[in-house]
């Protein structure tokens, strides 16, 4: 299972590079991370214009990411255009590795597109009692708030579940945020990847 690091969750520096870590930048510019690099572009659920994401996208292209985290995306149908537009141009500039963060199971048009989809992006509490109703083995899960003496039973769920990537951390997207912490910051925190 490949692992991605969300913003809040970067890892420490002494992790081996590997081709199955993935670390999503929170904004271009300059990086310690030697791992292959997402960047991170805001869809608002679908309520950014296209001109804003675009603007993202080609922000990436020139900061030299090997991909794009399409973060906050909206999961139903009538979301499916703008998204297919976003991919289909990140294409064309060259970023042909894109991951779609909805969070949730997304309408299945969306797996026409023949991008990474992240089903679950929440807390342990709730992805312990998930049902995974709507995904598909191979989807990403991301999985905050675990606390670190169950990190490895954390991981072992999202393998019964079929997690083709993601995460489970100790860290939190709240607790970053208040700490100054993400991307940028070059900090790190208890993970458990597979």
């Amino acid at each position: 299972m490949k692992t991605l690091f969300p913003p809040y969750a970067q890892p420490s520096p002494d992790l081996p590079v590997d081709v199955d870590t993935w670390i999503v930048q929170e904004r271009p510019g300059p990086t310690r991370s030697a791992h292959q690099r997402l960047g991170r572009v805001d869809l608002d659920w679908g309520g950014r214009s296209l001109a804003d994401v675009l603007a993202d996208v080609d922000a990436w292209r020139e900061d030299g990411v090997q991909g794009l985290f399409l973060d906050r995306a909206p999961a139903g149908s009538s979301g499916v255009g703008p998204v297919a537009l976003t991919v289909r141009l990140a294409a064309r500039r060259g970023l042909h590795r894109v991951v779609l963060n909805p969070g949730v199971p997304t309408h299945p048009m969306y797996r026409e597109l023949g991008v990474k989809i992240c089903t679950f992006d929440g807390p342990w509490s709730a992805y312990q009692g998930w049902d995974g109703d709507g995904v598909r083995p191979g989807d990403g899960h991301l999985v905050h708030g675990v606390p670190p003496e169950l990190l490895t039973a954390a991981r072992r769920l999202m393998g019964r579940r079929g997690a083709g990537f993601g995460l489970a951390t100790d860290a939190g997207p709240f607790s970053a945020a208040a700490s100054g912490g993400g991307a940028g910051s070059g900090g790190s925190c208890t993970t458990s990847g597979s």
